[in-house]
């Protein structure tokens, strides 16, 4: 292809300065990171100068974007300064849309694409530079693809350059992670006045938004830019704006809008007039809102949160960090001095996390897992991550892989293998593959629709999924145009064209979407409760609810697409009826011993169920005794302060030999804190083959068993060392009360009862001494002191005279030294 000559100072960008610096480094070394403020021409210029230098030797430039708008608008600019189409030199990749042929010299993809494309080419021979935009962001797809890149760079390419950009990552520390230089841009950010106003409410947010942009075009001059955490936000404000001040024109902007609509808020007004865009976190990125001066942040944010503890994910209203709200401040210094109202006050932001958490914190890690195991990576945890993920959620996630029959003993199938070469996530890919199979293919590309888009039915409208594929194909079959079923169709009819297959808008079986649903989450299968109006048990053992007037309230088996967790209970948002025929092949007959918390007893069974529903049972005529065992131990581990009895003699000798851990570091005396013995239970293994319920657990001898886990020799050092009691002059044997610390072991004890006692007594070989609490006669406490000679020379003599007065009829001698020591009244 022709080679377009490009001369970077006709754009008077403030990244021109640099850009010998990047040649130059990039010359010498294979990865670098480039700080640069909003605005600065890094996104477009960059990789226009860098795509015939030597060292790139004739080979692509990449350029991950997180957003598909950020990517198609950076592309079209780039294609604009070469004065060519996009599609040339200069292409994009997005999903579902391809604007790049072999010969493109620069290709700007989202990173999904870019996993993919190194499982096609684990080499990636043909790409010189990878470069990452925005990086600051951290989604997953970016953290997955630098693991990939990095791995391809130190196993299989060391020619290959890695660049990250960005405009507020913390440089130090990723410039440590990475070993990379830096080169920093310093731009040409002008002024941004900022103005802090009070606290804004989730609830009443479009009303504060309204209220502050009216201010806002009163006062200062230029487009405003506001962001808003969500469409209904954004729709509401607009909504009031309108009503408000009917004269000014508005545009929204966030992900499910039209590219035509999305140009509209992007480019200038046709006619030169001010405009108000609202905008969700779509506009921190590479975008430039052209015209803005004026930045009105709401400073929150909406992102989903996966917690691999329940399986469920919830969508998440939050506060932005530090460097999200100076980006979103930039956008209002770029072309000249911008002003930024912050809809919080200077102690909230003094408040604000400084950097955002990253996407693979808190994210689904199914088609991370898949991407991985494809690649051949067994041992996930121990890439080169920026920032490793959660054992919790990879756990999960590979265990979710292995239902779907994706994966097998950390290898991919040749079912995995299909399910990763379908561009969406591997829940709709195998329910796709499954529904082929059964001959519902169409049905099933409608259901992915509208499980992966937003809801276009209001919010009132019943969780039954089978409205919203009823109500999508009579749109279709209608071709009248509606927003939210418009979005549907285009995700639908890109399914129907990977699998080559014609629509279908005939009637169909409200129990097969129910049946296809279940292809997509196994786990989510759910039977209602008896006696529980509208609350369902999941196959994966979580309770689940809707509202009890709900048309599929009264349904026996439902098949759950969307749930989100709220106060222990699943709310169900989305579902289809369910036809418990159709379960058939998922019944299990297994046998069953555990611990059964509601009942407190060991039950054993063989069950007939699926997942964690029981649909049949009878007792087990014989149980094997180390099932048994093995079902208790769980118990134990999982509840086992409440199960067992540590009482307080239990506690004082776990006291007694985690205070000689303390003090004898050379030592080999074992961990008997409680949480060490719940977690590791082989010690109370042998007395556990009789029990069969919380009562005879209750009555075993804890002290007993746990003094014998200790040999011989061991129990006599304990009680040599830290014995569990003391005899005082007066002939009294005392308890010692030990500290789990390992400080000062406490001696209660009544003064009388020590007189003649020189020296505090000590413990540990006489290493460590104890703390004596003195008593009254009435064992009212009167004194503490690890001292007693210094007691007994000074502060007794003042104990002496207040005692005397209120126990007059003992003993208080004058000489406590020489005096004999008694437990009660000295006979005259």
């Amino acid at each position: 292809m022709y080679q377009v000559p490009f001369d970077p100072s006709t754009t008077n960008l403030p990244v021109v300065e640099i850009i010998p610096q990047v040649k130059q480094q990039l010359a010498h070394n294979n990865t670098l990171i480039l700080h640069a403020p909003p605005g600065a021409g890094k996104s477009t210029l960059i990789p226009l100068v860098l795509k015939d230098e030597p060292w790139l030797q004739c080979k692509k430039i990449l350029m991950l974007e997180p957003r598909r708008l950020a990517a198609k608008s950076i592309a079209t600019r780039m294609a604009s300064l070469l004065k060519e189409p996009v599609g040339l030199n200069v292409g994009y990749r997005i999903r579902f849309e391809n604007k790049a042929t072999k010969d493109t010299q620069i290709e700007v993809l989202t990173e999904g694409i870019m996993t993919r494309m190194i499982h096609h080419d684990n080499a990636l021979e043909d790409v010189g530079l990878v470069i990452f935009d925005e990086f600051h962001e951290r989604n997953i797809h970016a953290d997955v693809a630098m693991a990939l890149c990095r791995e391809v760079q130190q196993i299989l390419r060391p020619d290959l350059k890695i660049m990250v950009m960005s405009a507020t990552l913390d440089m130090p520390q990723l410039s440590a992670l990475l070993q990379a230089p830096i080169v920093e841009s310093l731009g040409r950010q002008y002024p941004v006045e900022i103005i802090h106003t009070q606290d804004a409410d989730l609830w009443t947010l479009p009303e504060q938004m309204a209220q502050t942009i009216k201010t806002a075009l009163k006062e200062k001059e230029g487009d405003i830019l506001a962001f808003l955490p969500g469409q209904r936000e954004i729709l509401k404000t607009q909504e009031l704006i309108q009503r408000m001040l009917p004269g000014i024109n508005v545009f929204p902007l966030y992900g499910q809008l039209s590219p035509q609509k999305q140009q509209q808020a992007i480019l200038p007004h046709p006619e030169k007039k001010r405009k108000v865009v609202l905008a969700t976190s779509i506009a921190e990125t590479s975008l430039t809102i052209e015209g803005t001066s004026i930045v009105i942040d709401a400073g929150f944010s909406r992102i989903s949160r996966f917690d691999p503890k329940s399986g469920l994910s919830r969508l998440e209203t939050v506060k932005i960090s530090k460097d999200a709200a100076d980006q979103r401040a930039g956008r209002a210094g770029r072309l000249g001095p911008g002003t930024c109202y912050r809809l919080w006050t200077k102690a909230t932001d003094d408040r604000l996390l400084p950097f955002r958490i990253p996407e693979i914190m808190e994210a689904d890690l199914a088609a991370l897992c898949l991407d991985l195991v494809q690649w051949g990576i067994k041992d996930i945890p121990n890439m080169t991550w920026l920032t490793p993920p959660p054992a919790g959620a990879l756990s999960q996630a590979q265990e979710l892989l292995q239902q779907l029959g994706a994966i097998v003993d950390k290898k991919l199938t040749s079912h995995g293998q299909i399910l990763r070469n379908l561009p969406c996530h591997p829940r709709i890919a195998h329910m796709l593959v499954k529904a082929q199979e059964d001959g519902n293919l169409a049905l099933a590309t409608d259901i992915a629709a509208v499980l992966e888009e937003k809801d276009p039915l209001p919010q009132n409208t019943g969780t039954d999924i089978n409205l919203r594929l009823e109500t999508l194909r009579r749109h279709r079959g209608s071709n009248k145009q509606g927003r939210g079923f418009d979005r549907l169709e285009k995700v639908a009819s890109n399914y129907r064209r990977l699998f080559d297959i014609r629509e279908d808008n005939t009637p169909f079986d409200p129990y097969e979407s129910g049946l296809i649903l279940t292809y997509a989450y196994p786990e989510r299968i759910a039977h209602a409760r008896p006696g529980n109006n509208a609350q369902f048990k999941m196959t994966n053992g979580k309770i689940a609810s809707m509202n009890h007037k709900d048309d599929l309230a009264h349904e026996a088996w439902l098949s759950v697409a969307h749930v989100d967790a709220r106060d222990g209970m699943g709310k169900i948002f989305m579902a289809a009826p369910l036809n418990p025929t159709d379960l058939a092949p998922l019944v299990k007959e297994v046998e069953v011993v555990e611990w059964d918390f509601k009942s407190e007893e060991l039950v054993a069974e063989k069950q007939w169920r699926v997942g964690h529903i029981v649909l049949q049972s009878k007792p087990l005529s014989s149980i094997n005794v180390s099932q048994k065992v093995q079902a208790i131990e769980r118990a134990i581990r999982q509840d086992g302060l409440r199960l067992l009895d540590f009482n307080e003699a239990v506690q004082q000798w776990q006291n007694r030999i985690m205070s000689l851990r303390k003090w004898q570091a050379a030592g080999d005396w074992p961990d008997v804190s409680t949480n060490i013995l719940l977690a590791n239970t082989k010690w109370i293994s042998p007395y556990l083959e009789q029990i069969t319920s919380a009562d005879g657990l209750k009555k075993l001898d804890l002290l007993k068993i746990l003094q014998y886990s200790l040999d011989h020799d061991s129990q006599q050092q304990l009680e040599l060392l830290a014995p569990s009691r003391l005899v005082v002059p007066s002939g009294s044997s005392i308890k010692l009360r030990y500290q789990p610390d390992g400080e000062p072991p406490i001696l209660a004890v009544r003064l009388q009862e020590l007189f003649g006692l020189l020296e505090t007594p000590n413990v540990n070989d006489g290493k460590q001494g104890v703390l004596i609490h003195l008593l009254s006669p009435g064992f009212k406490p009167v004194q503490v002191t690890s001292d007693l000679h210094s007691f007994w020379k000074n502060a007794y003599f003042e104990v002496k005279k207040e005692l005397k007065r209120r126990y007059p009829k003992h003993y208080w001698p004058d000489d406590p030294f020489s005096a004999e020591a008694v437990r009660g009244i000295k006979r005259k």
